[in-house]
């Protein structure tokens, strides 16, 4: 399933506490964006396939569809062996299955730069937009530096765009 299992919490009063599996090798942020860390080619497939299973099963295998909104290497665990597994569902937002297949969200959800075009436009949020965070997440993979470093664009009234590679 490629996905954290979360083994307990607590939530009494202003104690709130998840427990999630030890995930070995930490967030695929530490090593992408690390100049210490050699990230090889077979490792950067294994979690790019792995995490493109997590987001099919959240998708279209649960009972209720999941859509996680928050999609970026910070939110994807690596194990002993590299094998990716998606963590911090704080902003996931359950879908029933048979609906019309977007929800609607009152608000923005997610981290600038890996959020997809349908929250600023204010368009019905489906499991594109993790599709979308997907794709940033491949590129970072491949170029191996982070590409959600963003720019205010002036001309266009304070939208954010991506800086060029």
């Amino acid at each position: 399933m490629n996905l954290a299992r979360m083994w307990g919490f607590c939530s009494e009063k202003n104690h709130r506490l998840l427990v999630y599996e030890f995930v070995e090798n930490g967030s695929l942020d530490r090593h992408l964006f690390s100049v210490r860390t050699v990230f090889g080619w077979k490792e950067r497939f294994k979690v790019a396939l792995g995490t493109a299973k997590g987001l099919a099963y959240l998708h279209h295998e649960c009972l209720e569809w999941v859509i996680h909104c928050d999609v970026k290497p910070e939110n994807i665990l690596l194990d002993e062996n590299f094998k990716p597994k998606i963590s911090d569902f704080g902003l996931a937002k359950l879908c029933q299955r048979g609906g019309h297949g977007s929800s609607e969200l009152t608000r923005i959800r997610g981290t600038k730069g890996y959020m997809a075009p349908e929250w600023a436009i204010n368009l019905p949020i489906t499991a594109k937009v993790d599709v979308y965070s997907y794709g940033v997440v491949i590129l970072e993979v491949v170029r191996g530096i982070r590409l959600s470093s963003l720019v205010v664009d002036d001309e266009h009234h304070g939208i954010e765009k991506y800086q060029k590679w």
